[in-house]
């Protein structure tokens, strides 16, 4: 077993570095796709043959090598394959391997292709080492290695020009790189300090010593661990007020905002959580637990709230992801970890397939994202409109679906609580998601085709593209039917969450609530964009020009915010510091060189090539030695 454990970290690496080593700078050559989406999936394959294992002899714990050792200080380079780590890995690696085959139909014309792979591939490394590990240190190693490679594919085309706020709220992928990187690293500073505290007062970093130390520790300092690791996973899943970030990291190509937002960056928070849900069950860190879950409601409602009028395709499904992200910390901030996970695992399926889906579209209209310019595309994109609709049904969390079991999971678990307000919350939240995500598929497959005024030739995938979305529509269909197998698999590891007898009375009547908001919100949102003739969607700018509207259009305006009383500050600010830098520092610096360059440039005429001139020269030295030692003297 240690063997595959190594083959399924370390294959994703020797994809990354054929392509970056070999192949960085070459022309295109499909040998790259090729190559890394089969390392990808020989990881997943791996990962499979591993859960087997673990859920018929339990955990793997494999150590590779020592690590860091200084003083009292010693950290293996170890991994864990655990139940909950090998669920992360299965889904990381069948995400991955499905977006890497997309890659190379979608990022085709690329001139940067290989390139693409090397970055692609790097990320699902980094997301491994995070998972996989056995000690906060490696965590954060596999942390930081996501947040620099989300960083070099927001940004991966670097070379398109800066717009104005108006034009495109996300500026330019390179700026939208630069916004995702700063904001993870304020969050990750939060990380550093519980990372510190946990060391400082239990002398280790293995997840075991650590978790079996917390019931000895005060509960301030408990507190205060909590709250540090979960300003790390806010950075990381684009918690409120950490998420701007989250939509401007559509700048990189659709495959990297399938990846971060369905498996990989954005659900790391939560796996925080989840891995430490031994700090996050204690008694005295329950303030914190409650705050987790509060802040979870809101952003699920916050977020949810803004795709209502959202135009930008991609945009309205990083919102979604943002509004789920908000379910799972509720239910991990509830105790229900196990269905956090359950959930993340359902997410990360239909939301990679809404984010490929959207893909399709734009590379069908020429990298277009206003949905306001589609419509009626199901004619000539039959293969994305049931995938989209598939994706979309089960956000919506409709019967049979997979969002259906993990989010009306949640949502009970909220009632069960006793967290009415977080309940009502959430169960308005899922009749807006309903309304949202078929917003766009009506207004991108359904009613009046203006694409064709607006000179558009859409067409659809390529066949083995739309082939390799298959499991992943698959899997956002049924994974929930295995709901219970997973639930007596994974709290063999997690603790378990039993709903009272009066919920377990009462589940039917509130998933009934729950299913007739979503096809209320479905419901209307065919009415107002479906139709056709008389019956088709006409724009109301006089709407659009209401209070409320741009107040949601304008993401409440925390980016403008953020903007005015942040970022231009900090560059005016800057500005001047780099004057005074200039004037003092460099003045200082450029003033020493001025004198060294002066005086050697004076005493250059000392050097004539005349033996007298230098005989003189000698004496004048002799003399100022003699008096200098004279002075000394007197001076002893």
């Amino acid at each position: 077993m240690e063997n595959l454990v190594y083959i399924a970290l370390f294959a994703p690496f020797v994809g990354s570095l054929f392509a970056g080593l070999f192949f960085a700078r070459s022309p295109k050559t499909h040998l790259v796709g090729v190559v890394n989406s089969s390392l990808i999936g020989i990881a997943f394959i791996a990962a499979v043959t591993l859960a087997l294992h673990v859920a018929e002899h339990g955990a793997v714990h494999v150590t590779m090598m020592s690590w860091i050792s200084a003083g009292d200080l010693s950290i293996p380079f170890g991994f864990l394959v655990d139940e909950v780590s090998v669920t992360m890995m299965l889904v990381v690696t069948l995400v991955s391997t499905i977006v890497h085959i997309y890659s190379t139909g979608y990022m085709n014309h690329d001139k940067a292709y290989n390139r693409f792979f090397a970055y692609l591939s790097a990320f699902v490394f980094s997301m491994m080492i995070l998972v996989m590990s056995d000690n906060f240190a490696g965590l954060f190693i596999g942390w930081e290695g996501v947040g620099v490679c989300s960083w070099l594919l927001i940004g991966f085309w670097y070379h398109k020009e800066d717009k104005t706020f108006e034009e495109n709220p996300s500026i330019s992928p390179s700026w939208a790189a630069n916004e995702a990187f700063i904001m993870n690293r304020v969050a990750d500073l939060g990380m550093l300090v519980g990372i510190f505290l946990i060391y400082w007062n239990v002398g280790s970093l293995q997840y075991d010593v650590v978790f079996n130390a917390l019931p000895h520790l005060a509960d301030g300092l408990l507190v205060s661990i909590a709250i540090a690791l979960f300003i790390g996973a806010m950075g990381k899943s684009a918690q409120f007020p950490l998420h701007t970030w989250l939509t401007d990291a559509m700048e990189g190509p659709t495959p990297v905002s399938a990846l971060i937002h369905a498996a990989t960056m954005v659900t790391a928070g939560v796996f925080l959580v989840i891995r430490a849900n031994p700090l996050y069950s204690l008694e005295a860190v329950h303030g914190v637990s409650m705050f987790i879950a509060s802040l979870g409601a809101f952003v699920a409602f916050y977020a949810a709230s803004m795709a209502l009028s959202a135009r930008d395709i991609k945009r309205i499904v990083a919102l979604s992801t943002l509004s789920q992200l908000g379910y799972m910390f509720a239910a991990a901030g509830l105790g229900a970890y196990w269905i956090a996970l359950f959930h993340l695992a359902a997410h990360a399926f239909f939301k990679a397939l809404l984010f490929l889906g959207a893909g399709n579209v734009m590379h069908a209209m020429d990298d277009e994202l206003d949905i306001f310019k589609m419509g009626g595309m199901k004619k000539v994109m039959m293969g994305s409109y049931v995938y989209m609709g598939i994706a979309s049904f089960a956000l919506a969390g409709l019967p049979i679906m997979a969002g259906f079991y993990s989010k009306d999971a949640i949502i009970e678990t909220a009632f069960n609580d006793g967290s009415f307000i977080i309940w009502a919350i959430l169960v308005i939240t899922a009749g807006m998601t309903a309304f949202y995500s078929f917003r766009q598929v009506f207004f991108t497959f359904h009613g009046e085709e203006r694409y064709k005024a607006l000179g558009f030739h859409p067409h659809d995938m390529y066949k083995y593209v739309l082939v390799a979305m298959a499991p992943l529509a698959i899997l956002a269909i049924s994974f929930g039917w295995f709901m219970d197998n997973f639930h007596e698999f994974i709290t063999k590891n997690l603790p378990d969450y039993e709903m009272s007898h009066e919920t377990h009375h009462l589940a039917p009547y509130l998933g009934g609530l729950v299913i007739v908001l979503a096809l209320t919100g479905i419901f209307i949102a065919w009415k107002k964009y479906a139709g056709k003739g008389a019956n088709a969607w006409k724009r109301d700018e006089e709407f659009e020009q209401s209070f409320i509207y741009k107040l949601v259009a304008n993401q409440y305006y925390v980016p403008r915010f953020y903007d005015e009383f942040i970022v231009q500050p900090y560059t005016m600010a800057s500005k001047k510091f780099w004057e005074i830098d200039k004037a003092v520092v460099d003045g200082f610096v450029d003033l020493i060189g001025k004198m060294s360059y002066k005086s050697g440039d004076v005493s250059r005429g000392m050097q004539t090539g005349s033996l007298s001139a230098y005989l003189n020269w000698m004496g004048v030295g002799a003399l100022l030695l003699i008096v200098a030692a004279a002075i000394t003297a007197l001076i002893g």
